[in-house]
């Protein structure tokens, strides 16, 4: 039910139809800071995927051959312990930073604020500034608006496809996913996902743009949770500020009873979500920073200081002294420091290198002619490098050892995987009857130590 009858007869409609916000544009420090950030994310985004590497794609997550390369590493399913570490960093990164300085990462990085912007610009550019655009819409369908607004959303819907595009040249080589495109031969998913992240990417940016930070965004719900009075937030000094008003050019504002905010409500048109910071910070506030630069613009016309609306905290605005290094911000540097530091010396340490090693369930063990006691074992051994590798294998465990394996000289090419069965053999008095730990090694042909081991069972009869 979209509406209710009240007392006096009327209809109340319980939902608001939205009005599209046309903000204002504005300039200052801010605004030259969110155009940096924008340009330098969308060109990394843009430009990663052209980029070589030894021949090859600089980044590229190849799905079918389950490897991912990132420039001179190469990343294999059984590293998906190092993509469960960069999770970890990107969530242990947004709490410190967010209890650090509230929500930067909404207002500079994040993928929504970002390409809303980058759609924002083509619609200025085609319909001009935000009474303009607000003139446009309201106006009848003339000549001059029809091609307007065929002229934008051309331009929208070639960029997200183009977004679309690059986004699958990141799973598929972008040169060769281009000639598919050109000559139309791309498969089925290819295709599928090139429209499916343009559609996402126009209705996010191009539609919705706000809506998502308001309603859809999980992180908007949950940031008061690490917020603190001396977490950096975007606030209205009220006591500066109050009472509001306009008063006579030249007057003495302060003998006239009046604060410093004449109420242009500059600060309202240049929000991109449409709220009042005068009103207290509130969810929908990302933390762009434009109510910021138009306050201060108002600031420099009137003759009055800038910061009227400014980044500071809670206890400074109460008079307080603001703590940077609090417990949570400690600890959240500590664990995030901790992290980083140790997944670079994960990713230094990893091994070129990878065995597994299973036992022949056919047979626990024969004894041979010669009265030694073998066990056979399947071992997986696969070269992360991208070069050829001659493998050594090594057991240890038991005294005289030896191993055999098909063939005798194991040569991997770049990349490769191979099942290679192994027969150890060991006398049958070098240890009593049962089961004792063995240890696989192996290693090039060009390296002393073992790069890579895996333990197993070695069985023994009963005497």
């Amino acid at each position: 039910m979209t509406n209710a009858p009240n007392n006096a007869g009327q209809e109340v409609s319980l939902y608001e139809s939205r009005e599209k916000i046309h903000y204002r544009e504005v300039k200052g420090r801010f605004d030259r800071l969110r155009d940096l950030s924008v340009l330098v994310l969308l060109g990394a985004y843009y430009i990663g995927p052209w980029i070589r590497w030894d021949d090859r794609q600089a980044i590229l997550f190849d799905l079918p051959a389950r490897k991912f390369y990132i420039f001179g590493l190469t990343f294999w399913p059984h590293d998906f312990i190092f993509l469960s570490w960069i999770l970890i960093i990107c969530a242990v990164s947004l709490f410190f930073f967010t209890a650090l300085a509230g929500r930067l990462w909404c207002g500079y990085a994040c993928p929504q604020t970002v390409w809303t912007q980058a759609f924002v610009w083509m619609e200025r550019w085609v319909e001009g500034s935000h009474t303009k655009r607000r003139k446009l819409d309201a106006g009848p369908w003339t000549a001059e608006k029809i091609f307007k607004k065929s002229l934008k959303q051309f331009l929208w819907v070639g960029f997200a496809l183009w977004t679309g595009f690059i986004f699958v040249g990141y799973f598929t080589p972008v040169d060769v996913l281009a000639r598919k495109i050109v000559t139309f031969t791309t498969g089925g998913w290819e295709t599928f996902w090139v429209l499916f992240y343009g559609f996402a990417t126009y209705g996010n940016a191009a539609f919705m743009r706000e809506q998502v930070c308001k309603y859809m965004c999980p992180y908007a719900r949950f940031q008061s949770a690490m917020f603190d009075k001396d977490t950096l937030i975007i606030s209205y000094d009220e006591k500066r500020g109050e009472p509001r008003g306009r008063g006579k050019k030249g007057i003495n504002r302060e003998e006239a009873g009046l604060g410093d905010c004449i109420n242009c409500t500059l600060c309202v048109q240049a929000c991109p979500t449409g709220i009042d910071i005068r009103d207290g910070l509130q969810y929908e506030c990302i933390a762009c920073g434009a109510c910021i630069d138009a306050c201060d613009s108002i600031m420099d016309q009137v003759g009055s200081p800038r910061g009227l609306i400014k980044y500071t905290t809670e206890h400074a605005i109460a008079g307080e002294k603001t703590k940077v290094f609090r417990p949570r911000i400690m600890i959240y540097g500590t664990l995030l420091t901790l992290l980083v530091v140790g997944f670079f010396v994960a990713i230094g340490n990893r091994a070129d290198l990878h065995l597994d090693v299973l036992r022949d369930r056919n047979a626990l063990f024969r004894e041979t002619l010669e009265g030694r006691v073998e066990n056979v074992y399947s071992l997986k051994v696969h070269n992360k490098t991208n070069k050829e590798a001659t493998i050594e294998l090594v057991v240890t465990g038991l005294p005289g050892l030896t191993v055999e394996t098909d063939p005798e000289v194991l040569v991997l090419q770049p990349g490769e995987l191979r099942t290679v069965p192994a027969r150890v053999q060991v006398s049958r008095d070098a240890a009593s009857a049962g089961g004792h730990d063995i240890e696989f090694g192996i290693r090039r042909d060009n390296v002393e130590n073992i790069e890579a081991s895996r333990e197993a069972r070695f069985m023994l009869p009963l005497n």
